[in-house]
């Protein structure tokens, strides 16, 4: 997710003269749109998706703002390390919009953990994450120099397997299957689930982000033709996979729909179209991307979720793999497909923004590219599970962090004041 060239300079985006009529001013425009669009999906969508617990809507709203902030802030500081010049960091809507993007990994990570991680273990988790994740996305774009525009490797995939990394190394002692089972017979995780109304304001958060999903695939491109492709792309492949995700929810359900499968499934579209959404993939091929990405999803929430939980004992609050996980490992596979189908004669001069390494002194062939894109699937995922069971371990450092007890999971009295009523 490199930066885009065609960004106005720091200079003309602080000047408050800037005509109307200048390219500038039309691109800074271009660039308000799309930081506003995924500011919104980062405070609102996330958010409010993570409410459908029925005693953890005040930690899913709360934690996901005090997460999202700090991390924006820390983001910041660690992306910059990489490109800042004389020692300098100048903060732009541009390095806004790039901070805002690498929070979603952190917040994906959160859904994974949601309502078992305790607070204090969740603030160190996104520190350590921050910084790792920073790294891996200027591996994935400054050295292997792969696409992936709207992140759905660096970003989707990294945040889930990370967030899975953890939940990997905060498994019970006891046998997976012991464990599992008794999860589902304690009191405890009763709270581990939605009521009708927490189900009702999940669903809030899954129509923001449906909507505003276009703007953050596309935040990043650097034309308007890329910008062009990428918002439509990305519309279409959400549409193919909300009707796709209801058709198998149906089926799988016994021909009723589960809400589960609508207020995730439903999205699965725009993450595995993100690491292709500015190519030439067609609005046929679009559409094929978001039926593969319904399916898959609504598939692993139905049966992978609780087969890892029951024989791995490894829990997926959220179900991120289905969501992040592995509609960003589709997408990566996609990429490869498509960058080693990728000629001039299509692309023209774009190749050289989309696939920069195609092009210049030494290029690489269109089947190296494939071969590069493959690395940065690998690597990431690699990086982020290593990387999450390391962290998980660090934040299970007795007296260090807060560990939840088992009649505090999913709940919101152990860091809320709450109503009477409640």
């Amino acid at each position: 997710m490199p930066s885009a060239s065609n960004t106005p300079s720091r200079e003309s985006l602080a000047d408050p003269d800037l005509s109307m009529d200048s390219p500038e001013f039309e691109i800074s425009c271009m660039e308000r749109t799309r930081f506003e669009g995924t500011h919104v999906m980062i405070f609102i969508g996330f958010g409010f998706l993570m409410t459908f617990l029925k005693k953890y809507c005040y930690s899913a709203l709360g934690l996901n703002l005090l997460l999202a902030s700090l991390v924006i802030q820390w983001a910041i500081l660690c992306q910059n390390i990489f490109e800042m010049e004389s020692g300098v960091i100048v903060i732009t809507k541009h390095s806004l919009l790039e901070a805002d993007i690498m929070s979603a990994t952190v917040l994906i990570t959160f859904g994974a953990l949601l309502g078992f991680a305790s607070s204090t273990q969740l603030l160190f988790l996104a520190v350590i994450e921050t910084v790792i994740g920073c790294t891996n996305l200027w591996l994935v774009t400054h050295v292997l120099r792969a696409a992936d525009v709207g992140g759905s490797i660096a970003i989707h995939a990294f945040g889930a397997y990370f967030g899975l990394g953890v939940s990997f190394a905060y498994r019970d002692k006891k046998s997976t299957t012991e464990a599992a089972t008794e999860s589902i017979s304690t009191a405890m995780p009763s709270l581990n689930g939605p009521k009708y109304t927490s189900d009702v304001t999940a669903m809030i958060g899954t129509i923001f982000l449906w909507i505003y999903w276009p703007s953050f695939n596309s935040g990043l491109t650097e034309s308007d033709a890329e910008y062009t492709r990428a918002v439509v792309n990305t519309y279409l492949s959400l549409a193919a996979a909300t009707v796709t995700s209801f058709v198998i929810s149906s089926l799988v359900s016994h021909a009723k729909f589960d809400m589960v499968h609508v207020q995730n499934s439903t999205l699965a579209g725009g993450v595995a179209v993100g690491s292709i959404c500015n190519l030439h993939i067609g609005a046929g091929g679009a559409l094929a991307v978001g039926i593969g990405a319904g399916i898959l999803s609504v598939l692993g929430y139905h049966y992978l979720t609780p087969k890892i939980a029951k024989h791995c004992g490894v829990l997926d609050t959220c179900g991120v793999n289905n969501l992040h996980g592995m509609p960003g490992i589709y997408s990566g596979i996609l990429s490869i497909i498509f960058a080693m189908l990728a000629r001039e004669d299509t692309y023209g001069k774009e190749l050289g923004t989309i696939f920069p390494a195609m092009v210049g002194d030494h290029p690489r062939s269109a089947n190296v590219q494939g071969l590069y894109q493959f690395a940065a699937l690998v690597i990431t995922i690699v990086l982020a599970f290593v990387g999450g069971a390391i962290a998980g371990y660090l934040s299970k450092i007795p007296k260090a962090f807060k560990k939840l007890n088992d009649d505090e999971k999913y709940n919101d009295e152990v860091d809320w004041e709450l109503p009477a009523d409640v």
